[in-house]
């Protein structure tokens, strides 16, 4: 009986190290991590399925237009200016992508403002927040998972 009860959590235990380890190994995904944004804001802001289809097109529009930002900003934070001039330059343009970012959030925020009440706005913004706080504490605790960006 004692053998038995040994034998069987050895494999219980097997079984969550192999499950750990698949999850793990798991490559990130931009279709999955779209899809789980897109469900988690429809639970958060209550969207209704009409709701969902006048807002989702434009979220992800304007989604695609920050990703594009972002890569500016990713080659400009590469790059090793050798002298002051080229320093002044980098962070000017840092600043005007930062700023453009801006633009884009503000102006999409008004178009979502057309198909939606601002209180359902509201919601969008504080869940799109606490997701993208979720997944840094999710890739943080797995710090071998590959940390590729999404579009």
């Amino acid at each position: 009986m004692k053998r038995l009860f040994t034998t069987t959590c050895l494999l219980m235990l097997m079984t969550i190290g192999i499950q750990a380890q698949k999850e793990d190994n798991e490559k990130f995904s931009p279709e999955k991590f779209d899809a789980e944004l897109k469900a988690f804001i429809t639970k958060e802001a209550s969207l209704t399925q009409q709701e969902s289809a006048s807002f989702f097109p434009i979220y992800k529009e304007m989604r695609e237009k920050q990703h594009q930002l972002f890569e500016r900003q990713r080659k400009l934070g590469k790059e090793k200016p050798q002298d002051e001039k080229s320093c002044l330059k980098i962070i000017h343009d840092r600043d005007e992508v930062d700023v453009e970012l801006k633009r884009v959030q503000k102006t999409y925020h008004e178009r979502f403002l057309e198909v939606l009440s601002a209180s359902k706005v509201y919601d969008i913004i504080k869940a799109e927040d606490r997701f993208h706080r979720r997944m840094m504490r999710k890739w943080s605790q797995h710090p071998g998972k590959p940390q590729k960006k999404h579009k």
